[in-house]
């Protein structure tokens, strides 16, 4: 018996455009103990994953309310944020720990749609344990090739705690929460694999089997603005990571969505306030 797969019907991949266009790469810098106050001054624009395994830990932030952890835990921070970590002077705490590089930077939109600092339970989790259990049996061991097996495994759990935010619904205003939603997940999925398509407000509503006035307001007050406005900046964004490869005005026009040069320099402008030429010109002055 033959069957035939109708593509409307199989699971669509939130995650799949973002990480293909947007890669985060990890590094691990530390696997140990951790004994009395560390600080961390985070330089730069990368991001960082500390995963506790054995011990508890005070997190001092200046200006936010101090974190407590008791039980093995993962801290994620997408920014550099200033912290402190106390842990006890002689038991101390094991903690592997590693820096993650968004690509594009702080246009990275999986970045920008994460809050400065994540805190959970590794237990809470879901599919996660196999992965800790090999990330820390190799961080905390001394097998040639550990390093670069451990960065995999932390861009692993990286995965695995987006979906765990989407899934239980954690994110409250954005991207990810756009994503988390049964029906618009499908009008977003859709911007991001092929944005040049021509999408209007019906055939994205449609896609999520909406009117348009309830798709358009379910939109807005998921994700905090207009599906207009987010599918500009998602292809400004692509134009950005296209830019950075050299690619010309034209081919980037075509590939997300613009009639030509001039159309895509309008949209640029309106979002970074100069026109593509001057952002390559700034990130390239040589």
């Amino acid at each position: 018996m033959s069957h035939s797969l109708n593509m409307s019907e199989t699971c669509t991949d939130r995650l799949d455009a973002l990480l293909s266009h947007f890669p985060v790469r990890a590094h691990m810098f530390h696997s140990g103990a951790l004994c009395g106050i560390t600080d961390f001054s985070s330089p730069g624009d990368s991001g960082q994953m500390h995963l506790l395994k054995v011990g508890s830990m005070e997190i001092v932030h200046p200006g936010r309310p101090t974190l407590q952890v008791d039980v093995p835990s993962l801290l994620l921070y997408p920014r550099p944020v200033a912290r402190r970590f106390v842990t006890d002077a002689q038991r101390g705490a094991d903690l592997a720990c590693a820096e993650l590089h968004f690509d594009g930077g702080a246009a990275n939109p999986i970045m920008g749609a994460l809050p400065d600092v994540i805190c959970l339970p590794l237990q809470s989790i879901a599919g996660a344990d196999q992965t800790l259990l090999l990330l820390f049996e190799e961080a905390f061991g001394n097998n040639c090739g550990r390093h670069a097996l451990v960065d995999r495994l932390f861009e692993v759990v990286l995965i695995q705690v987006l979906r765990h935010l989407m899934e239980t619904n954690q994110m409250s205003g954005g991207m990810l929460a756009g994503l988390s939603h049964p029906k618009l997940r499908k009008a977003l999925v859709s911007m991001h694999e092929q944005p040049q398509q021509d999408w209007s407000l019906e055939s994205l509503a449609s896609l999520s089997s909406m009117s348009r006035s309830v798709f358009a307001a379910a939109f807005r007050r998921a994700v905090g603005c207009t599906p207009g406005a987010y599918l500009q900046a998602w292809r400004v964004k692509l134009a950005q990571q296209a830019l950075r490869q050299g690619k010309s005005l034209k081919l980037i026009a075509d590939e997300v969505g613009y009639s030509g040069e001039a159309a895509l320099s309008r949209a640029f402008k309106a979002q970074c306030g100069m026109a593509p030429r001057e952002w390559r010109q700034q990130r390239d002055p040589g």
